[in-house]
C-alpha cells in the first residue's frame, strides 16, 4: 500500500516539473503580455483614459504582469501535477484489480 502511495506521489512531482517545463517555453510570454494588457485597462480605468505614467500607475501594470504569471505558472504545475497523480491512481487501480481477477 505504501507503494502504491509513494508511486503515485512520483508521478505528481515528475508531472509537477514537466508542467513547469511546458510553462517555461509556452506561457511565460503570452502570460505577462494578457497581464500587462489587463494591468494597462485597469490602470485606464482607475486614472482615467490619457493616464500620465506616474509610479503607480507603472507600478499597477507591473502587479498585474507579476499576477499573470503567477497564475498560468500554477495552472500549468497544479494541473500537469494533478493528471499525472490521477493517472498514477488509475494505473494503481487497474493493476490491483487485474491481480484480484488473475488469483
Amino acid at each position: 500500500m505504501k507503494g502504491q502511495n509513494n508511486r503515485a506521489r512520483k508521478a505528481a512531482y515528475w508531472g509537477a516539473a514537466a508542467g513547469l517545463g511546458l510553462f517555461a517555453m509556452v506561457g511565460l510570454l503570452p502570460s505577462s503580455f494578457i497581464g500587462g494588457v489587463l494591468g494597462l485597462k485597469l490602470a485606464g480605468s482607475l486614472f482615467g483614459g490619457a493616464f500620465e505614467a506616474g509610479i503607480v500607475s507603472r507600478v499597477v501594470v507591473g502587479a498585474s504582469m507579476v499576477l499573470g504569471v503567477l497564475v498560468t505558472g500554477l495552472v500549468f504545475v497544479m494541473g500537469s501535477a494533478l493528471i499525472a497523480w490521477t493517472t498514477a491512481q488509475l494505473t494503481t487501480l487497474v493493476h490491483r484489480r487485474h491481480a484480484h481477477e488473475t488469483v
